[in-house]
């Protein structure tokens, strides 16, 4: 019997889906291949999870996922390209998503000097 492996992409996909249904996480970012989207959505109505899906260009997606507030903040601020996002906005997306807070101390103070 020939076993199916599951492609990288998915299986990061089921991993973050674990942890966001395990409560670590309270809002994912995950970029993708598009040919992968039937399977990633269908996935996410199946467990009863509200997403967002954004075209990035390259056949690649973003996909946000998780609870419902969360997702209502980047329908408001996430209005065009995430490399486009101000110093600001780039911040609050990375503390949203859970990203080490001094991390995003650094990275908000380096793009604030470039934009300065």
């Amino acid at each position: 019997m020939q076993s199916v492996t599951m492609p990288i992409d998915l299986k990061v996909l089921m991993n973050h889906i674990y942890e966001y249904k395990k409560g670590v996480r309270r809002m994912v970012l995950f970029t993708f291949n598009k040919k992968y989207e039937t399977f990633a959505v269908s996935k996410l109505k199946r467990e009863d999870i509200d997403y967002i899906i954004q075209p990035i260009g390259n056949d690649r997606l973003n996909l946000f996922f998780g609870k419902r507030e969360c997702l209502d903040a980047i329908r408001m601020m996430v209005t065009k390209p995430l490399c486009h996002l101000s110093p600001e906005e780039d911040f609050i997306l990375g503390a949203m998503l859970g990203y080490d807070i001094c991390a995003q101390c650094e990275r908000y103070c380096e793009r604030k000097k470039r934009v300065s």
